[in-house]
């Protein structure tokens, strides 16, 4: 059912949102976890066929990762545009629309006749998923109380790495042993099937109030939302928290592939995407967050993240298989963890425009993701793994800098149940 322009007497303003416990909140979870799904298992989907594609196609490492930063530009490019789609149709409308137009195009990846119109299809899938993440938060917001939302935020970042490492486990062995093709044929099947997850399970919105209600007030009109969360320094430094560390964390995964081939370590090329399976970290780390967040409070577990991450990172220069999957474990876990605090902490300093504040979290996000996970191949090939360590070092320990020095006492950097007694 599509998000009408109609709202209940119950919804918009005055609207509480679905508690944990109802089956109302169960269906939200179930349907957004699907979204994550579904969008995230295509987008990094060639990342686990990197070193086989490189070889098919006869290009440089860096040119080869070019096909996951084509699709992460291509969503950083729309996440705003999606952001406004959403806020005259409807969240839920503007996920279905996305997921939909995303596995349809899918299908076009498949069927590429050669690397160049590859890398064009990567980017208008990027650009289509693009109104998952530009919208998602905005939805647990708006349709589940206020107290559920730092958890929810950290249920639907692990649909996220699931869809992340369902695509890349699946993608790759069948990119080693048959073909590219098939192996991103097969991930948009998964896809396909988590939409209609999704389709079934989001129930009716109650907490969307169309832009055009709005648009009577200049100051809540797009350019006014968008340029209020564009003036905020606290928004701003996280932003950049998802811009550096993501950034730093698909460089990793984009480029160990090709370290665990070649030698010392000589990992067989149809076994190197079983290392995603690390991913799993991010999944139990992320749906933890926050509860973490209630214990120790946003601006610690956001650092404490980031610091699991350089641990993780520094770990991997150990030329020891079982030491670098340990290492990739503490990355992984430690990126998710931070991710899902800066994630969950936009609503606190965007009661309007919330919309545009996650989907410029998300241009962040996916805009670090193109540039560096590119970038960082550049200093692959001269100086081998340390120079990737070195690169992602310094994106973390500037991220973990600009967070300390904007965020420290801002609303909800100290522990929940002490802000929550004092209100």
């Amino acid at each position: 059912m599509a998000d009408s322009g109609v709202v209940p007497s119950d919804s918009g303003p005055g609207w509480e949102g679905h508690l944990p416990g109802t089956a109302a909140f169960r269906r939200v979870i179930v349907a957004l976890f699907a979204a994550g799904v579904a969008a995230f298992c295509q987008l990094y989907a060639t990342q686990s066929m990197l070193p086989a594609m490189a070889r098919e196609f006869e290009i440089s490492e860096a040119r080869a990762a070019l096909s996951v930063s084509a699709a992460t530009a291509g969503l950083a490019c729309a996440v705003l545009p999606w952001s406004a789609v959403a806020d005259r149709l409807g969240r839920r409308t503007t996920l279905l629309a996305a997921l939909t137009a995303s596995v349809v195009i899918g299908v076009g990846v498949c069927l590429a006749p050669d690397y160049s119109w590859l890398l064009v299809a990567r980017f208008a899938q990027g650009a289509a998923i693009a109104g998952v993440p530009a919208t998602a938060m905005a939805y647990l917001s708006e349709e589940l109380s206020r107290s559920a939302v730092a958890v929810a935020a950290g249920l639907f970042v692990a649909g996220n790495t699931v869809g992340g490492l369902s695509g890349r486990l699946l993608a790759g062995p069948i990119g080693e042993l048959v073909s590219w093709r098939l192996g991103v044929g097969a991930v948009t099947v998964l896809a396909a099937v988590a939409t209609l997850v999704c389709l079934r399970a989001a129930p009716r919105p109650r907490g969307f109030l169309p832009a055009s209600r709005a648009d009577a007030d200049p100051g809540l009109s797009f350019v006014g939302r968008l340029g209020a969360v564009v003036r905020d320094r606290r928004l701003l430094a996280l932003y950049g928290q998802a811009f550096l560390l993501m950034g730093g964390f698909v460089a990793v995964y984009n480029y160990l592939g090709f370290r665990l081939e070649d030698r010392p370590l000589n990992v067989p090329p149809e076994l190197t995407a079983f290392i995603f399976v690390t991913y799993l970290a991010g999944t139990w780390s992320s749906s933890r967050a926050g509860r973490t967040v209630r214990r120790f409070g946003r601006l610690r577990t956001l650092l404490g993240g980031t610091a699991v991450m350089a641990a993780g990172l520094l770990l991997t220069l150990v030329g020891w298989l079982p030491a670098i999957v340990v290492g990739m474990l503490l990355l992984t876990a430690g990126f998710f963890v931070a991710h899902s605090v800066a994630t969950g902490w936009i609503s606190a300093f965007a009661p309007q425009g919330r919309a545009q504040a996650t989907s410029l979290y998300n241009l962040g996000y996916y805009g670090g993701s193109s540039l560096f996970g590119w970038a960082v191949g550049l200093l692959f090939a001269p100086f081998g793994w340390p120079g990737v360590v070195a690169a992602v070092g310094a994106l973390a320990l500037t991220a973990a800098a600009w967070a300390a020095h904007t965020l420290r006492g801002q609303p909800g950097a100290g522990r929940e149940r002490r802000d929550a007694d004092r209100r």
